[in-house]
């Protein structure tokens, strides 16, 4: 079944301290060539119909972001689409 991803991110203005803690950790593991991290979240939606996209804008701006201080992208995949963590 198709499920709608929602990704928030801070806005590039926006300071994240939680990005610079990882970036900054990195040189220690002996990774030396990042410039920069910036951490987000993902929101899986599944709807029990068929996805709806604008729908699922409207859920993101009004609940899962602070458009204040983030922005989101919204997508549909599919259900076996899945984000390789280990290559």
């Amino acid at each position: 079944m198709p499920r709608v991803v929602v990704d928030v991110m801070l806005k590039p203005e926006i300071l994240d301290p939680q990005g610079q803690a990882v970036a900054n950790a990195l040189p220690r593991l002996g990774v030396s060539d990042v410039a920069s991290v910036r951490i987000g979240r993902r929101i899986e939606i599944e709807f029990t119909g068929e996805p709806d996209l604008d729908r699922a804008r409207e859920i993101a701006d009004k609940l899962l972001a602070n458009p204040v201080i983030e922005d989101f992208t919204v997508r549909v995949v599919e259900a076996d689409e899945t984000v390789d963590a280990h290559p």
